[in-house]
């Protein structure tokens, strides 16, 4: 039933009396009427948020929903400062990070999530609790890591590798690639441009936008 509902299919008149069909597709919207989340993982310097902002400006120009972008730096700032690099830490600011993106698409927004998020636990639990909420999209930003370190403007990787910056994801932390992306990036080879445009045409084959 939930089903027929997300994909805007008719529920036949022998399963329910059209007075309740009419009920339940108000609480049941489809999947082009409900919220949902595009969450970006990849390594520092892999163009996570360069992708990112290309999407927020392709779905700016095509549905009136309300669209936020939530970067991983800035979440960092204004809801986790006081957090660290400690895995504890890494997984309790991507769950932080997931409740408001779960909340903005409960209320049938779209949100666009940004963020290292280097292990696996923390994403499958990110996307349970968003998916309760409506629909969800987990992005793969593949790149190699000489090709991060040579866009590293900051030097952070130079600094990880000169034991100047603990537990940097690539260096001497982990980032656990997922196995269960709904799209895999290779920034090495493809524009924010057209990455973006593949992600949007993913978007409309699930129905999360209309064609």
């Amino acid at each position: 039933m939930r089903k027929r509902l997300s994909d805007g299919a008719d529920l036949p008149s022998w399963f329910t009396p059209p007075e309740i069909a009419t009920e339940l597709r108000r609480s049941f919207p489809t999947r082009s009427e409900q919220g949902f989340t595009v969450f970006f993982t990849g390594l520092a310097g892999a163009g996570k948020s360069s992708i990112a902002r290309e999407l927020h400006a392709l779905l700016q120009e095509r549905d009136a929903r309300h669209i936020t972008l939530l970067d991983g730096d800035v979440v960092r700032t204004h809801l986790s400062s006081e957090l660290g690099y400690s895995r504890a830490d890494r997984d309790l600011n991507i769950s932080r990070l997931g409740f408001v993106a779960g909340e903005i698409t409960k209320h049938r927004g779209i949100v666009i999530c940004a963020a290292i998020a280097p292990y696996a636990t923390a994403r499958h639990d990110v996307r349970r609790s968003i998916s309760a909420a409506g629909g969800f999209v987990l992005v793969h930003v593949d790149a190699s890591l000489q090709l991060c370190e040579a866009r590293d403007r900051k030097g952070l990787y130079a600094k990880a590798r000169a034991g100047l910056v603990d537990q940097f994801t690539g260096i001497s932390d982990p980032y656990q690639a997922p196995d269960d992306a709904d799209v895999v990036i290779d920034s090495g080879s493809e524009s924010p441009v057209a990455a973006a445009g593949r992600i949007v045409a993913h978007l409309k084959r699930e129905g999360y936008l209309k064609a």
